[in-house]
């Protein structure tokens, strides 16, 4: 018996400790005063009687109590129950110290206040509603002065009041004030008592939320409530408690947390806290708390927080039955006849219904634990341990992140501590853990069934905390209503100390007496029920999955081996190593290996043992991957069974051929496999003898294979064939006491000596795994289990090489010491196990002094095995097959010998795709000087005469790293890890290097390929192989270091901070004018020389390039140096030598100028300028450009060219034949406007400053007006609308007169088409007929005049696209008939992402094998579709423009180099037919990409210096954008789709010198610029046969003319010119196709773009090939082993080459093949005839869908435009709280920097630097109001202009008139969400973000909240879900809020993800927001 208190406490108001109205509390009086010896008193009790601080009051309050929790030091748990209450002080008013105002002071005393004192009691025991009635007793007696002396209510509540142990009877007493009470202790000590505080926690919190925090509190997150009432803190700590039962809270618990103690919340372990409500503001500041509102309902969990939750099966049941006892009528609510609803039942009955429910939880989540304990020892007490790994492989949640978490905490190893012994007192959770498996299968989820249940289990829990059903009748004596408001209120008396303790002494003794006359009937110890086994609750996961033949062809493969039928064996391998991926058939090899071992086959011959080993390999590389580790265990002692002789007296073990394998490292592992064996024996020493012999007796095998753990057992009765440990164990322990000392001695040294000897044969057993075979390589790696891991210099990214197990033991030395190493993991192990064990210290001690011996003389040993071994005869391998050689290409490494394992893709593999598996194949990798070349035949037997071919440039690799591999089929060697080569032509290779190539070898071949990859300058690339440069190369630029950008930046910073104070002399300022020029004398092209041959690592000079971050690259006169007598007069640059360039002729066809006119036409409109001749105005130009001729070159030198990035001014390109509509490209506006690239620039006199920035706008001016001059349409600027483009419907014959001028080629795909246009017009009844004809006759549209349009709704003569930034800045009104169209564009940054998650998507590393993530899926990821798109969207904006209206266009995006080359090349190839032949293509590139410079070198990566830029495909995009126009209009193009794939290959694999250097200027200085000129045609005829003859070709394009004449390779048969065609293909996503060149493969010859590769490789079948194939040849095509496009002939090809045949056996000299084609008679044309009206009607189609994007476009850059600028009002701000800029996001304030002052917008809010202050949008987002009446008339206006006449409304396809179409493109366009509510709001960011305003938009109808930058954006940053909030309600001011906040205008939103918080400009607003959103949902 204990007593029910065991300290009384009255503490009071300490008047001495005051300060500043501050006070403290001390203690008054103690009782007893002297310690209990059994418990000590608690110091601080005075922090937890008043938790919120002791202050005198100015008013009466009412008496409190509640219960706070303290915890001693030996983590036992004391209850302080606490009645407060107040006493009136008189006050007098004095001055401190130090003299303070009032103001100054906290608190104005009173001449009459209340003190608080409290009286409390300290207790062991949970009786909180005893202790309640006891303090209120003592209250009462003293505030109703009864006749009753406290001391002896005191000294009899302390003395006379013991309560029995739980089970005991009940307990009635009385105090001395005329009381009666009773006390009733619970039935188990184990069971919790909750009285009905987990109904009232779920009555505050909800179901969901009170799961999170049971979750919470299971995963050891810190758990933290507040509320303003301390009951209600202790009642929801204790509830959730309650609910971990059967586990055990083990971290910091503290329910009600002082003020003072605060800080405690920072603590880093666990914790379940509560503290009151007043202390919100403090508690927001925890980051990783999740907090609960008692009084809200609300639980707050951190963002960044991943709370594990319950598995979702178990989720989903619970909650259901939670609904069911808490809601019982919501499973009726909809019911139209509902049944009566039940009437609820009680809260406490209901209280422990739901407890039963989380009873019913942790059985099931921890059923079957007990058949996963381990027994280490028995007497004197049990020692038992669990196993985690395989209780979670049995059950099949190896992966789920809750239960690991769980398993893993404290609270679960207290359970097991506790819960494990077989033989104890039982309580409910075993009957229900036992049961729980039954229970559900009987239940089957119908919920009368589990409510019967619930209440079962409810009515049990019910009974222990009320075991006595008759109710005893109390009397409390209780104060008068509204005795503490009584004016006179006497002080509460002085307690006698020495009468109390009289009575406490008195009662001491009588309670001994009456303890001794008393028996407590002690709980009764019973056998713990086993429970269902883990294995059998995954529904049979176990179970065979694999067919008995499978399981016969292991054991005959396995019986062929001991048998020394090596062959027989062979052939049964690879289907045995596929098998072993099935744990089943592992596990029936590990019995059949023992089976053999015990038959005394261990000896080996050699070719056994490398096939025994191999197996045992495979076997333990698939069981790494499970946290269960049974083979490993079962092939731990047959590794140290089977060996071979080498020698005499040197025998080699299998284990030292193991032990590459992660498993050996885990400590967990070792620890199990022994706790396992320890318990095997220590059974062994309680069984009986005849058990032991019938449990050795050896079982059928095939039961063995086939029958799992669990099928052994018996179906009835018991649950073992033979008794478990636990059995054993329950049964000694029943025992134990009646037996006699000498026996209990006897029986603890027989254990002790089992765990012993067993550390001793694991110390022995870890220096076999662990001490490697050859001791000079050190201990080998632990392999990462995660997939992939390690890298190279080619990546930048760091390596993981962590290993699995934390625990392994090894430091960063192990390598130096590896025997020390070794002894110290045993070490480690030996004092974990034996201090576990019991094992004395004088064996421990022994143990570790015979370590270091046995790894010593394990290490002599080995030396000799070591050594014999390398003397065997090697085995025999395939002959390594060399690749064959380009011309000029040379090996740099000898093959070096390995696997190409397989990736991710199907093809070759012999799987769901079919055919031969190629892979994996054996062979060797070579490096060249060009390639990386795999070259090898298939592992696989049935297809190993077949030659497997995988290479790729080197240039093209874009990642290199170590990645680990799995156990792989027909490779008879052990590989861990290989080398991953991934490229950007998709192209990956997985090589694992046989085991003969040592770790040397495969660096040496990283740093090699590295090496090559990325050389020091271009001129050690292939392409530049056997040529070297001159001096002249050398000395033009000085070799660009990792320092130049820095340079660069420090001189900018230099003279910008020179330039502020005005320094600046003449000097300076005349060499400011020649620091952007190149020398005046003309520049001359370098000199061959014939110098030797410059190593690799020869540093060659870079040319000087543009950085992507500098807006202007700084060229100073003494970084160039030019030798101009080094060169030939004849190579001087010269314009007339430029003239022969192929782009210059192109100028000349398109009637653009020609030199002459430059010099004496003046009356042209062209000329080609000279300006640039030098490339001194800009180095990324081409020599010469085409300009206005009213456009000087001085006003382009001075003035023009500044405007621009990178002096990148507007040239025209392109100009339309028939409109005369003129394309323009240039780069983008400077940032600061147009009137100036460098204000930063301007000189002292302002004067002159200001006239220069004019004469800029001007000159820019005059070219805008010279552009508009002369596009034709600009004269008549106002005949018709912008938006309708002249017309819907092009103008036709009919109506022309002539035929259709703009016509479009045939297109893929017609016939849907054709369908959708006869389907509208047989909806339409004929309707559309009519329309269409009243179109035909009046020749066009008809729009309405004079309706009022504004200006901006007119078609312009310009349009200009750029950059939204820029084109905000610009004064319209300037620049009459121009219209500026802001539009987004890919940014490089995107297409390198987006091309890596490409390559990802169509060359995986591994298999797919998550059914979500599909091959489309992962496409759709990586937004290369919508990229392309784009492109293809806004050039066919540009075709529309100038093709159907007659306008000129201009792009000025980014630098001009990369998005803008993009839309320009596709334009012009949409709009000129001459660009879709191979000539004209080639011109395209050369002319937009090559001359126009396109940072083909920096985008590529081809040297060092670019190394870490990326690889930036926008070439490749352009490429792939014309093969999507080249699918939709197949017969428009004269080249074919290899065409295509082959520049795309060749672009990035240096074979060429084509696409090296970054601009014109370049290529010119380094001597390549006039290689590619196009060889003469007798010339190319002369080398046609000379390609295969090691002819070495410098140009991509003499390359492909040489192949195009040798073959129709290149060309399309099906091509079909069309005059003046233009194309406009679609552009929506379903259109457009995965290029092929993306995903196929050649394995035959590896790559099909080389193509004497590909002549060598097919050489051997031409040979055997006689004459051209016959109708009766046939001839196996394999997909990805065959080129299916070059096997499978068309008719064309067969036919040319059948006549070529035939002229050959005639003895005729054979034509080529174009003579021939040429030849042949082209059909007659047919006459022109009027078109079907489905061809018109598709072609009508195909025009509107592309306006309409076009008009999108058009509508959503005038929307953005529309809206006037208002600029921002900016003024200093100090930061106290994290903020970002809004502009660049980086840090205004955080953690780094505290106390930034930057700039804040006083209108909206804008946060920026000051340094960004210039550089922010200039539109302020509050200022709109004016803007919106506007915007609205102008889209009124647009509206009107769009409509057009009734009665000449054509018809679409789909019966819709084209007027309501374009209306409702533009509604959509402007108009096209539902606005509910709009307005802006502050939202608080994430994770130490501050606040941003936002503009907010309710919508309705898609139910969403969505928020943008501003409300011009409109593209939203994020939206809402409204089906995912939770709640929304008012909140208060929150730190770090805008200073004008206003404290009712905060409210939050609680979603499922996070809580949002929200700030309104008022209180109105807020309500509003909140009333709507409410409406909403």
């Amino acid at each position: 018996m204990s007593r029910l208190a065991d300290y009384f406490v009255l503490v009071g108001y300490d008047h001495d400790k005051e300060r500043s109205g501050t006070g403290t509390g001390k203690i008054l009086e103690r009782f007893p005063e002297k310690d209990w010896d059994d418990v000590p008193f608690h110091q601080g009790l005075e922090l937890f009687c008043q938790p919120g601080g002791w202050d005198l009051s100015s008013q009466r309050t009412q008496p409190t109590f509640f219960v706070s929790v303290l915890t001693d030091i030996e983590a036992d748990r004391h209850y302080c129950a606490v009645l407060t209450f107040h006493e009136t002080v008189n006050m007098t008013p004095k001055k401190p110290d130090e003299v303070e105002t009032e103001e100054e002071t906290g608190l104005v005393q009173h001449t009459l206040m209340f003190q608080p004192k409290s009286i409390a009691l300290v207790s062991r025991l949970d009786y909180f509603e005893t202790f309640r009635n006891c303090l209120g007793i003592i209250y009462t007696v003293y505030i109703e002065s009864m006749n009753v002396q406290i001391e002896t209510i005191i000294g009899n509540l302390l003395g006379s009041v013991n309560i029995p142990p739980p089970g005991g009877p009940q307990v009635r007493f009385s105090l001395g004030a005329g009381d009666r009470q009773s006390l009733q202790p619970p039935l188990s000590p184990s069971i919790p008592v909750s009285r009905n505080t987990v109904a009232v926690l779920f009555q505050q919190l909800g179901i969901h939320n009170v799961l999170c925090l049971v979750c919470a509190a299971l995963t050891d997150n810190k758990i933290l409530f507040h509320s303003n009432s301390y009951s209600r803190l202790t009642d929801a700590s204790t509830a959730l408690l309650t609910l971990l039962f059967p586990l055990k809270y083990s971290y910091v618990y503290i329910p009600v947390l002082p003020n003072a103690l605060m800080e405690v919340l920072s603590t880093p372990t666990p914790f379940i806290m509560g503290v009151h409500s007043s202390n919100k503001s403090e508690i927001q500041e925890l980051l990783d708390v999740i907090v609960a509102d008692l009084d809200g309902g609300y639980l707050a969990i951190p963002e960044h927080l991943n709370l594990p939750m319950l598995p979702e099966h178990i989720y989903s049941r619970v909650h259901m039955e939670l609904s069911l006892v808490l809601n019982p009528e919501l499973q009726n609510a909809d019911y139209a006849f509902p049944p009566p609803s039940p009437s609820p039942s009680l809260q406490p009955m209901l209280d422990k219904e739901v407890r039963s429910i989380f009873l019913r939880l942790f059985a099931e989540l921890f059923m079957g634990y007990r058949s996963c304990l381990t027994l280490i020892r028995i007497h004197p007490e049990p020692v038992i341990t669990f196993n985690k790994g395989l209780f979670l492989f049995e059950r099949g949640l190896s992966g789920d992140d809750f239960l690991q978490k769980v398993l893993g905490g404290m609270s679960f190893g207290t359970f097991v501590q506790e819960r494990g012994p077989p033989f104890r007192v039982c309580d409910i959770f075993d009957e229900v853990s036992a049961n729980i498996q039954e229970t559900l299968l009987q239940e089957g989820r119908k919920p009368e069934r589990v409510l019967k249940n619930i209440q079962e289990i409810a009515r049990h829990l019910f009974i222990n905390e009320n075991p006595n059903p008759q109710p005893y009748a109390q009397k409390i004596p209780r104060p008068c209503d509204g005795a503490f408001t009584r004016i006179h209120i006497p002080t509460f008396p002085k307690i006698d100390v020495v009468r109390v303790q009289e009575i406490i002494t008195d009662g001491c003794k009588k309670s001994a007496m009456k303890a001794q006359l008393q028996t407590v009937r002690q709980p009764k110890l019973q056998f713990v029920p086993y429970g269902p086994p883990a294995g059998n609750i995954t529904a049979q996961m176990n179970m065979v999955n694999n067919s008995a033949r499978r399981l016969e062809v292991l054991r005959t493969c396995v019986n062929s081996i001991f048998e020394n039928k090596i062959l027989d064996a062979r052939k049964t391998f690879p289907a045995v190593l596929r098998s072993l991926k099935s744990r089943v058939v592992r596990n029936a090899l590990t019995k059949e290996l023992a089976i053999h071992a015990q038959q005394n086959r261990a000896m080996l011959e050699s070719q056994q043992f490398d096939l025994i080993v191999r197996l045992m390999n495979c076997a333990l590389q698939e069981d790494a991957y499970s946290e269960e580790h049974a083979v490993s265990t079962s092939l731990l002692p047959l590794a140290a069974v089977f060996c071979r002789k080498l020698c005499t007296g040197v025998i080699q073990f299998a284990y030292t051929c193991v032990q590459d394998h992660a498993v050996w490292a885990s400590m967990q592992f070792w620890q199990q496999t022994f706790y396992s064996d320890v318990e095997k024996n220590i059974k062994a020493l309680y069984l009986p003898a005849e058990e032991v012999v019938g449990k050795n007796e050896k079982t059928d095998l095939n039961e063995a294979f086939t029958a799992s753990p669990e099928s052994l057992r018996k179906s009835q009765g018991l649950l073992y064939p033979e008794k478990t440990a636990l059995e054993i164990a329950a049964e000694q322990i029943r025992i134990w006491p009646a037996q006699s000392e000498g026996e209990r001695k006897e029986m603890i040294s027989n254990e002790e000596s089992t765990v012993f000897s067993q550390a001793i044969h694991y110390a022995n057993r870890m220096v076999y795994m662990r001490v490697p075979l050859d001791i000079s390589k050190g201990i080998k790696n632990v392999f990462s289990h995660e997939g992939e891991s390690g890298s190279s210099n080619v990546s930048h990214s760091i390596g993981g090489s962590d290993s699995l197990d934390g625990e392994s033991g090894f430091e960063e030395g192990d390598n130096v010491d590896p025997a020390g190493s070794v002894v110290r993991f045993i070490s480690k192990f030996v004092d974990k196990v034996c201090s576990e064990g019991g094992v004395t210290q004088e064996h421990q001690k022994s143990l570790h002094q015979m370590i270091p011996g046995v790894v010593a003389m394990h290490i002599e040993t080995l030396e000799s095995v070591n050594r014999e071994s390398k003397r065997l005869p090697p085995i025999k391998k395939p002959k390594i097959l060399k690749p064959a050689l380009l011309s000029g290409e040379d090996l740099v490494l000898a093959g070096l010998r390995g696997y190409l394992i397989p990736d991710g893709r199907e093809e070759g593999t012999g799987g769901n795709l079919g055919g031969p598996q190629l892979l994996p194949a054996e062979g060797a990798v070579f490096l060249t000087t060009y390639r990386v070349v795999f070259k090898g035949t298939p592992c696989d037997i049935q297809a190993c005469e077949q030659v497997v071919i995988r290479s790729f440039p080197i240039a093209a690799l874009t990642k290199e790293k170590k990645v680990s591999i799995s156990n792989t089929p027909h490779i008879e060697q052990y590989l861990s890890e290989a080398l991953q080569l991934r490229s950007c032509t998709f192209q990956l290779m997985r090589i694992a290097f046989d085991e003969e190539v040592n770790q040397e070898k495969i660096e040496i071949f990283r740093k090699t390929l590295n090496r090559y990859r990325y050389p020091p300058s271009v001129f050690n690339m292939f392409a530049f192989n056997g040529v070297t440069t001159t001096a002249t190369m050398l000395q033009t630029h000085k070799q660009k270091d990792k320092t130049a950008t820095l340079r660069k930046l420090a001189t900018r910073t230099f003279l910008r901070q020179g330039r502020k104070p005005g320094i600046k002399n003449k000097h300076q300022l005349a060499r400011k004018t020649q620091k952007y020029v190149l020398p005046a004398e003309p520049l001359a092209a370098p000199r061959r020389a014939t110098l030797p041959k410059q190593p690799l690592d020869d540093s060659r000079p870079n040319s000087l390039m543009f950085d992507e971050e500098d807006d202007l690259t700084v060229v100073d006169e003494s970084e160039i140096e030019i030798q101009t007598n080094t060169l030939k007069a004849s190579d001087t640059l010269s314009a007339d030598k430029m003239m022969d360039r192929p782009y210059m002729q192109d100028y000349q066809r398109l009637g653009l100028g020609s030199l002459s006119s430059t010099r004496q036409k003046i009356s042209e409109p062209f000329r080609i300028s000279e300006v640039n001749i030098q490339y001194s105005v800009c180095r990324s130009y081409p020599a010469l450009v085409v300009v206005p001729s009213s456009v000087t070159d001085e006003s382009i030198r001075k003035s023009l060219a500044k405007c621009h990035r990178q002096a990148r001014f507007p040239t025209i390109c392109w100009r339309h034949p028939r409109t005369k509509a003129l394309l323009v490209r240039c780069s983008g506006f400077h940032g600061k406007g147009v009137m100036g690239m460098m204000k930063s620039s301007v000189v002292q006199n302002t004067t002159t400053g200001t006239s220069t920035e004019s004469t800029r706008s001007i000159e820019q001016e005059k070219f805008f007006q010279a552009i508009v001059a002369n596009t034709p349409v600009g004269s008549n600027h106002n005949t018709d609308s912008l938006v309708s483009l002249n017309s819907v419907l092009t103008p036709t014959s009919e109506a022309m007169g002539s035929p259709p001028q703009s016509s479009e080629s045939p297109r893929k795909g017609g016939s849907s088409a054709i369908y959708r246009a006869m389907t509208g017009l047989r909806g339409s009844g004929g309707k559309g007929m009519g329309s269409f004809r009243g179109n035909q006759q009046d020749g066009g549209l008809d729009v309405k005049e004079g309706t009022g349009t504004p200006p901006a709704a007119r078609k312009a003569a310009l349009y200009v696209f750029g950059e939204k930034s820029q084109m905000k800045a610009i004064k319209t009104e300037n620049y009459p008939k121009c219209d500026f169209i802001p539009c987004d564009f890919n940014e490089v940054r995107h297409a390198k992402a987006s091309v890596k998650k490409l390559m990802r998507a169509c060359v995986p590393s591994t298999p797919l094998t998550d059914p979500e993530v599909s091959f489309h899926k992962m496409v759709e990821d990586t937004d290369w579709l919508p990229q392309i798109q784009t492109i293809m969207q806004l050039s066919g904006a540009a075709v529309d423009l100038m093709d159907l209206q007659g306008s000129s266009v201009m792009f000025s995006m980014e630098d001009g180099s990369d998005f803008t080359a993009q839309v320009v090349s596709l334009t012009q190839l949409l709009l000129d037919p001459y660009y879709r032949t191979q000539e004209g293509f080639r011109v395209l590139i050369e002319k937009e990409w090559l001359a126009f410079g396109h940072r083909f070198t920096h985008r590529c990566n081809h040297t060092a210096a670019h190394q870490g830029s990326g690889f930036a495909p926008i070439f490749l995009q352009f490429l792939d954008a014309v093969h999507q126009v080249h699918n939709q209009f197949p017969l428009s193009f004269e080249f074919n789709q290899y065409y295509l794939k082959f520049i795309a290959y060749h672009y990035c694999s240096a074979r060429f010198r084509t696409f090296f250097f970054d601009s014109e200027c370049e290529r010119y200085e380094n001597g390549t610029l006039f290689e590619d000129s196009r060889t003469k045609s007798g010339k190319i005829g002369e080398r046609g046969d000379g390609i295969y003859k090691g002819t070495q070709i410098k140009s991509l394009w003499e390359y492909m003319d040489i192949l195009h004449q040798k073959s129709p390779l290149f060309y399309n048969f099906h091509y079909a010119p069309i005059r003046d065609s233009v194309l406009r293909p679609y552009s929506d996503i379903s259109t457009l196709r995965i290029w092929d060149f993306y995903i196929n493969e050649d394995l035959r010859t590896g790559s099909t773009y080389d193509r004497e590769v590909v002549s060598k490789a097919t050489e051997p079948n031409e040979e055997n090939e006689e004459g051209p194939l016959l109708p009766t040849d046939r001839r196996i095509i394999n997909g990805c082993y065959d080129n299916i496009q070059e096997a499978q002939l068309d008719m064309y090809r067969w036919l040319l080459e059948e006549m070529n045949h035939l002229e050959t056996d005639l003895c005729h000299f054979p034509n080529k093949w174009k003579f021939v084609w040429d030849k042949l008679e082209s059909p007659v044309e047919l006459q022109v005839r009027r078109a079907s009206l489905a061809s018109e009607l598709i072609r009508q189609h195909g025009t509107s869908i592309h306006k309409k994007s076009t008009i999108e476009i058009l509508t959503k850059g005038k929307e953005a435009t529309k809206m006037q600028s208002q600029p921002h009002h900016f003024e200093p701000q100090s930061y106290v709280t994290p903020t970002y800029c809004d502009y660049c996001q980086h840090l205004l304030w955080g953690l780094v920097k505290q106390g930034y002052k930057g700039m804040k917008c006083t209108v909206c809010g804008y946060n920026c630097h000051d340094k960004c202050q210039n550089l922010v949008p200039k539109q302020c987002s509050k200022t709109r109001m004016s803007r919106e009446s506007s915007f609205r008339q102008s889209q009124t206006s647009m509206e009107d202009v769009i409509r057009v006449t009734p009665q000449n409304t054509p018809m679409l396809s789909g019966g819709q008139p084209t007027s309501t179409y374009y209306d409702e493109t533009w509604q959509s366009a402007q108009v096209s969400e539902t606005r509910t509510l709009e307005g802006y709001l502050w939202k608080r960011g994430a994770l130490l973000k501050g606040w941003k305003q936002r503009w907010f938009v309710l919508d309705s109808t898609k139910h969403q909240l969505r928020y943008y930058e501003s409300k011009e954006d409109t593209h939203c940053k994020g939206f809402i879900d409204l089906s995912e909030i939770e709640s929304l309600q008012p909140a208060q001011s929150l730190p770090g809020a805008p200073k004008k906040a206003v404290d009712e205008a905060f409210f939050d939103l609680k979603t499922i993800r996070r809580v949002y918080n929200f700030l309104a400009d008022s209180k109105d607003a807020a309500d509003e927001w909140i009333n709507k959103i409410q409406e909403c949902l």
